[in-house]
């Protein structure tokens, strides 16, 4: 059960992370809130591939990893949207 959540937070970070390299263009978030959105991405994704049938196979789980990677894309963005932190104002020349 411990090794579960503790290999859902590391995957759930990793997830985040490589989903925020992949949206193009700056998300204004914390890293915090990139390793939440990534195991929420992680566990619902994670909960989608076995809806399908693809959640367990034999070998690596491609098909779990892309749509965790996509729902993990999907969410940063919209954390950026809704969660981002205000700028640094620039000095007014």
């Amino acid at each position: 059960m411990i090794g579960t959540i503790l290999w859902g937070i590391i995957g759930g970070a990793i997830i985040g992370l490589l989903a925020r390299l992949l949206l193009p263009g700056r998300q204004n978030i914390s890293t915090l809130m990139t390793v939440l959105v990534g195991i929420a991405a992680a566990l619902i994704g994670g909960l989608i591939a076995d809806w399908l049938g693809v959640g367990d196979t034999k070998g690596i789980d491609w098909w779990r990893h892309i749509i965790q990677i996509a729902l993990a894309i999907l969410f940063v963005w919209l954390a950026a949207r809704f969660f981002s932190r205000p700028s640094t104002p620039r000095a007014v020349r």
